[in-house]
């Protein structure tokens, strides 16, 4: 675990150029808690930056109670989601806040092909824009596959990517699509560590980010 945390430490530095190179950093805390063999709570928080961290771009807190249709691979779950941007204002450095609040529903299904763990995800939201009303879709695909041993065990390293699509319901149909990459370590059955980068894809442009990440179960 001390490599992967030095690992991070050497790429920190690659963020801290800020808006000149256009590379965010995330900071990334996903957590669930099991209440019994059926229901699970979901809690996260992310701290986003335009640059390596003090520079807030997005501060998103989101939580929702999930069931699990069958064992651990199928799980539905209703959320609520509170968004804050802090957005440029354009030729200026000054920044405008916005307040979003989200109604989300999911769908998650996982399943094993070789070592490669799969994960599916769909996700529909309402979202409460200031005064406006939108919803939007989401499909998430994510693969990790260990890298020192067979199963993700405890002490397991592991390579990890996903892409996720978004797409509105009117106006510009596609929203964005994230692309990612990253390295992670499973440090026992309650915690697990990722480092990635992540190249975001908008319909005016793309924005790229460092991904930190801290997943909780317990």
């Amino acid at each position: 675990m001390l490599r992967f945390f030095t690992l991070m430490m050497f790429l920190f530095p690659a963020v801290s150029y800020g808006q000149d190179s256009d590379l965010g950093n995330w900071l990334i805390y996903l957590g669930n808690k099991k209440i019994n063999n059926k229901v699970n709570w979901h809690n996260e928080a992310q701290y986003r930056n335009y640059n390596a961290v003090g520079d807030l771009e997005q501060l998103l807190l989101r939580t929702g109670i999930g069931y699990n249709l069958t064992e651990n691979n199928n799980n539905v779950l209703l959320g609520y989601g509170y968004i804050l941007s802090q957005n440029y204002i354009p030729g200026s450095d000054d920044k405008v806040d916005i307040n979003e609040h989200r109604i989300f529903q999911q769908f998650i299904t996982r399943q094993s092909i070789g070592i490669v763990k799969v994960q599916h995800r769909y996700r529909f939201e309402q979202r409460f824009i200031e005064d406006n009303f939108r919803l939007r879709f989401r499909y998430f695909l994510a693969l990790n596959i260990p890298l020192n041993n067979k199963e993700m065990s405890d002490g397991t390293y592991y390579l990890s990517s996903y892409n996720e699509i978004f797409i509105n319901d009117d106006g510009n149909r596609f929203d964005r699509n994230r692309l990612y990459g990253g390295l992670g370590y499973k440090l026992n059955k309650y915690v697990r560590f990722e480092l990635g980068y992540m190249n975001q894809f908008l319909a005016n442009g793309s924005r790229d980010q460092i991904n930190i990440i801290a997943f909780v179960n317990l």
